[in-house]
């Protein structure tokens, strides 16, 4: 998810990595079959731990199908980013490693990743694959990685607690206004229930959940080439005014404000948050506490938006194995690994030709899912981490003082955004 805290990458210094003109032949260069080779290599996967489960259902089946096999490592997620820039700078990086999209673009530009395109160009579906995630990993019009879980942001409300409230189980908010309506009502039963919840001390957690209602009502956050930050709008200071409501209104959570994101989605999966926006991929862990309700995140009033983030994966520069590696890449962009383990388990398709299979059809919830993430964004900036991720990034700041204090700094707060992603 994009609510990992990262740290840019220059103060691990990664820079004296090299650019990419170091790296390893691109295996389209290279030459070799569509799918690679596959002959019993033993190759090595990182993966960050939010994607723990995805990964080993996806790792547990290409092993039993293939000769290949990958040995999967899961690194804590406040490790992930220091880990990768240690082995990036002794040459130590594993075959395959999955990266947080919001920063795949730093992590293409200092050539950790080997050329795909070629490789991409042939595959039959290759323009069903996430624009997204493509476009967030192509660098010197060169594509570097493969979408390998999509995360898009949706809302949740709890189905028990708006029946107890007096509101329709069945009717999620269609605007953020009518959210905010939906959390006091729900606050209102009292007790340890609380109508919302959020990561206030958490900048990606508030990138992946507010972001989408802006794009909601039509606009961006970002200029197109990611320098310059358009969080001061009056869309977006109209999304602040309910989010301080609701704090003003003590509608939220006692622990939202100093909430870092290690455990904001808990509240909702202890049964005690009415409405919040919420990462789709924890829907089946959710459900086995809540009666769950799924609805798009809204723009102040009305439309809907996602975030689409999760993780975007490639082949490494150190990789001396690259033709085995494509192997599972271009196993994982098959309708075996998309329908039959990511759908089954309930995640979202990389593949806009397998949106519609029998596992997604079978929940509506699912089908929401689906359908709002064709609707989404993946916003790109080669600083995106240091200007909205990082612990203090001026993005938090903003929210901070617009939320929990007297929103007097918004433009001045937006312009340290802009002056961080023109770094």
């Amino acid at each position: 998810m994009a609510s990992t805290l990262v740290i840019g990458l220059t103060a691990l210094g990664l820079a004296a990595c090299g650019g990419g003109s170091d790296a390893p032949e691109s295996t389209a260069e290279a030459g070799g079959s569509p799918e690679g080779v596959d002959d019993g290599t033993t190759l090595s996967l990182w993966t960050r731990a939010p994607l723990e489960k995805q990964a080993n259902l996806l790792v547990d089946a290409y092993n039993a199908s293939h000769e290949n096999q990958v040995e999967l490592t899961i690194v804590p997620n406040d490790d992930y980013v220091a880990k990768v820039g240690a082995a990036a700078g002794s040459d130590g990086l594993p075959d395959l490693f999955a990266a947080d999209i919001v920063y795949v673009p730093n992590w293409a530009e200092q050539g950790l990743f080997q050329d795909l395109t070629g490789r991409i160009d042939q595959l039959d579906f290759a323009e069903e694959i996430n624009p997204g995630h493509l476009e967030a990993g192509t660098y010197d019009d060169k594509q570097h990685v493969l979408p390998f879980v999509l995360d898009v942001s949706v809302m949740f409300y709890n189905k028990d607690l708006y029946e107890q409230a007096g509101l329709d189980p069945e009717a999620p908010p269609t605007s953020l206004t009518e959210f905010a309506e939906h959390a006091k009502t729900v606050d209102a039963l009292g007790g340890d229930v609380d109508g919302t919840f959020f990561g206030g001390n958490c900048g990606g957690c508030l990138v992946f959940t507010w972001f989408p209602s802006v794009w909601a009502a039509g606009e961006d956050v970002m200029t197109e080439d990611g320098t310059e930050s358009l969080l001061a709008s009056e869309t977006a200071q109209e999304v602040y005014s309910v989010y301080k409501d609701l704090v003003d209104s003590d509608a939220v959570g006692a622990g939202t404000r100093d909430e870092t994101g290690a455990t904001w989605v808990a509240p909702f999966q202890e049964g005690k948050v009415g409405v919040m926006p919420y990462p789709a991929t924890l829907l089946s862990t959710a459900d086995e506490t809540v009666d769950v309700g799924v609805a798009p995140i809204p723009g102040p009033d009305g439309g809907e938006s996602t975030f689409v983030g999760g993780d975007g994966i490639g082949i490494s520069k150190d990789s001396e194995s690259s033709e085995q590696a494509w192997n599972f890449l271009s196993w994982l962009m098959s309708e075996e690994a998309q329908v039959e383990v990511l759908a089954q388990n309930g995640d979202v398709v990389s593949r806009a030709d397998l949106i519609d299979n029998e596992y997604t059809s079978a929940d509506p919830r699912v089908v929401t899912i689906n359908e709002v993430a064709s609707k989404g964004r993946t916003p790109v900036a080669r600083n995106f981490q240091q200007a909205f991720n990082a612990p203090n990034s001026p993005w938090l700041t903003l929210v901070r003082n617009a939320v929990f204090e007297d929103a007097s700094s918004i433009e001045e707060d937006n312009e340290e955004i802009t002056a961080v992603l023109q770094q």
